[in-house]
């Protein structure tokens, strides 16, 4: 019997242990978790017949961001893209082209570490890249900030929220939105404490129902990264004027996939809250 006692104590024990190893890894890995960067520029706007000008923008901090504007003929707004977690400017050009055809000039940045930009990522670097970005727009192309709309997908959605406490923009579009970092983990890390060790925030849930703008929610329930939920929930926090736009596919294609009633989501949206 005490042999037994001392394998269930030693085994115990080791569970501990491994337990606190998985946190330490997690909490030492975590940018590399979050953030998935791609240094290779597979393709420009060029590939899908739109003229663009390359652009760098210089951050409050000093780093170098790489950047793509593509005009619009009589453009009716203008969208400032915040990308997802992963790639890089070259793999947006299908929402590029989407928003050229709506008549809307776009620039669309790398966050730092991201494509041709200089540096690491961090959040507060994507929020101040963001930044740069903005500037770039109001005071280099004169665009008026009533023009422009703030766009994110998934991680770019949290960078977007922030970006309009900081900026006034027109509008602000949040597609496969998620309320948090740690909300998120949770999904990921289920019996781990990520509330405790998460050195991301990104913590839109706290944000939105500041942003004064019109918003549009887009999301899809079909979406396996980013439950449908979270997205819900930011949309019930935020004020009025709000819209919310449900398409149907996963997190990566949805868009695509929904074709038409995304397009003409969109389309609505700006008619309704982008005036001259």
């Amino acid at each position: 019997m005490p042999n037994i006692k001392r394998m269930l104590l030693l085994a115990l024990v080791g569970l501990v242990i491994g337990y606190l190893l998985l946190i330490a890894y997690v909490y030492a890995r975590q940018g590399a978790m979050l953030y998935f960067p791609s240094k290779e520029i597979e393709a420009t706007p060029h590939n899908i017949g739109l003229d663009y000008q390359d652009v760098t923008v210089r951050t409050k901090d000093g780093v170098e961001i790489s950047a793509w504007y593509i005009p619009a003929d009589n453009a009716r707004g203008f969208i400032l893209f915040c990308h997802g977690n992963a790639g890089n400017i070259s793999h947006r050009l299908d929402s590029i082209k989407i928003f050229h055809r709506l008549g809307l000039g776009v620039l669309i940045f790398d966050y730092r570490g991201y494509g041709k930009s200089k540096g690491s990522p961090d959040e507060e670097g994507t929020y101040s890249d963001a930044e740069a970005a903005w500037d770039y727009l109001v005071n280099i192309l004169h665009v008026k900030p009533e023009k422009i709309v703030l766009f994110g997908r998934s991680l770019g959605s949290a960078v977007a929220v922030e970006l309009a406490l900081r900026r006034q923009a027109g509008a602000i579009i949040m597609e496969s939105a998620f309320t948090s970092v740690p909300d998120l983990g949770k999904k990921f890390f289920p019996l781990l404490p990520v509330s405790l060790i998460s050195r991301y925030h990104y913590e839109s849930i706290s944000k939105v129902e500041r942003v004064e703008m019109p918003k549009l929610f887009i999301h899809s329930p079909d979406d396996e990264i980013v439950p449908y939920e979270q997205g819900a929930r930011l949309f019930e926090r935020a004020r009025d004027p709000k819209e919310h736009l449900k398409i149907t596919g996963g997190h990566n294609e949805g868009f695509l996939l929904s074709g038409k009633i995304y397009v003409d989501g969109l389309d609505a949206f700006i008619s309704e809250y982008l005036h001259d």
